[in-house]
């Protein structure tokens, strides 16, 4: 089955071709995952962290994590062989002569920390430039686990790991995508490898279901911020990069890591669409163009809408932006909603949206009650 026949279930296996010079991807096999419009969990700007693994002979764990691309130096050689841009355990080896294999449940594995706890939708095992030296098949499972327990604690007995994809058969130099619909919010995930080989990148795709506890205890905080609940919906571009940038943790660092839209030719503006984490009140708005200086918005207004079916109110209206600056705004009355929308005009970008306010009493309700079907 091909990519182009069905990318939902686009399936590789098997070995690449040795690198023959010129652009590595240039033979890279992926597929357009549907799942990968929903926000990267194990994303390093999260908090996610690869906590363990059993072996890292080649490569370090923590390769899996990094949020750029996997990249190719064939020249590139240390002590200990090729260096590789990812996690690459050593070649496994039987008992004896007589058994120099590894048996069929040798395998190696990685303990990751989820930057925030949600339901997970997808998962991309990337396997980049490991042409011949991939894993025969991964597995993952996923355990939910309270606060920040070791990995010692995480590999007792009492833990419960539930299989989120079965032993596969994946291919080489590939991005190996999987569907997951278990509907239960996890915190950790356990990568396998089997027996051995290398894993250039982990990508962990779902939606943050915040620990309501949490936020009830801050009282006001971003109600639309990934880490609490927030997510990107909708975006009329997201040509230079993606639109959940700007409720990613933190200010932003560089130009790619906010919101750029391609140049408008006509009379139109750019928008982006949010889910807040639930009903809220907000009550102060910042809009940041941090390292948006000569493509930074012209001006910015931010509306509210309370239901799936409501209208869009306006409650910051269409207002100046200034380029690499943090806009601050209290608004005159609390807006009340369960959607937010920042509009741009007529074109560029932000870097990051901040609405901070507090939940409704039914916005509270609802979240703790989904938290508890979720399994805590």
């Amino acid at each position: 089955m091909t990519a182009q026949q069905d990318p939902s279930r686009a399936r590789f296996t098997g070995d690449a071709s040795p690198y023959g010079g010129g652009d590595p991807y240039a033979d890279y096999r992926t597929a357009d995952f549907p799942f990968t419009r929903y926000a990267n969990l194990a994303d390093r700007r999260l908090g996610a962290g690869v906590i363990a693994a059993n072996d890292e002979f080649f490569a370090e764990r923590e390769n899996l994590l990094v949020p750029e691309r996997a990249e190719f130096d064939p020249e590139h050689f240390g002590h200990k062989g090729k260096v590789m841009d990812g996690w690459e355990t050593r070649r496994r080896r039987g008992v004896s002569a007589e058994h120099p294999w590894p048996t069929a449940d040798d395998h190696d594995w990685a303990l990751v920390r989820l930057g925030a706890p949600g339901v997970i939708r997808g998962i991309v095992v990337d396997t980049a430039h490991f042409r011949g030296n991939y894993p025969q098949a991964v597995s993952v499972e996923a355990a939910s686990v309270p606060g920040s327990p070791s990995p010692e604690e995480l590999l007792g007995d009492d833990v419960k790991w539930t299989t989120l994809v079965p032993r596969t058969a994946v291919g080489g130099h590939a991005a190996n995508g999987f569907d997951v619909t278990a509907e239960q919010r996890f915190t950790h995930l356990r990568l396998n490898q089997h027996p051995d080989g290398g894993i250039a990148r982990l990508r962990v795709y779902g939606e943050v279901v915040p620990d309501p506890r949490w936020l009830q205890a801050l009282g006001t905080f971003d109600v639309v911020a990934l880490e609490n609940g927030g997510l990107a919906e909708d975006a009329s571009n997201l040509f230079y990069s993606p639109a959940t940038n700007t409720i990613q943790p933190g200010r932003s660092r560089k130009m790619d890591d906010g919101w750029e839209t391609r140049r408008r030719r006509d009379q139109g503006n750019d928008w982006i669409s949010y889910r807040l984490v639930g009903r809220s009140e907000i009550r102060a708005i910042e809009i940041d163009t941090a390292y948006l200086k000569g493509n930074s918005a012209g001006w910015a207004s931010v509306s509210v809408r309370d239901g799936e079916s409501g209208e869009w109110t306006e409650v910051l209206p269409r207002t100046r932006m200034q380029p690499d600056t943090n806009h601050r705004f209290v608004l005159p009355r609390p807006a009340v909603g369960t959607h937010a929308r920042v509009d741009i005009y007529p074109d560029g970008g932000i870097s990051r949206l901040r609405l901070f306010g507090s939940l409704t009493e039914d916005g509270a309700q609802r979240l703790a009650a989904r938290h508890q079907e979720l399994g805590d």
